[in-house]
């Protein structure tokens, strides 16, 4: 059975020392191989996190048409919200 292993492609960076040093501290931790293997998990955590931000916005956008439209002014309800804060944290 043949396993598909996608082609790589090479990417250079140049960074300062500390940063460098950091990299090299993690894998001496032993959780990845090499520094390419930590630089490539960031980049996954980072595609995650932009996909969670992008449905959480989706969610408040849904949420927001959801709700309706007001009839009062917005400056209004602008201001009875800052009123409304102030006065919590009283």
């Amino acid at each position: 059975m043949n396993s598909y292993t996608p082609a790589m492609s090479q990417l250079n960076v140049t960074m300062p020392p500390a940063l460098r040093q950091w990299i090299e501290t993690r894998v001496a931790e032993g959780r990845y191989a090499n520094a390419s293997d930590y630089v490539r998990d960031l980049v996954r955590r980072d595609q995650d996190a932009a996909q969670d931000e992008t449905e959480w916005l989706r969610g408040m956008i849904a949420q927001g048409l959801a709700s309706g439209v007001i009839e009062e002014n917005p400056r209004d309800v602008i201001e009875q919200i800052i009123a409304e804060r102030r006065s919590t944290r009283g």
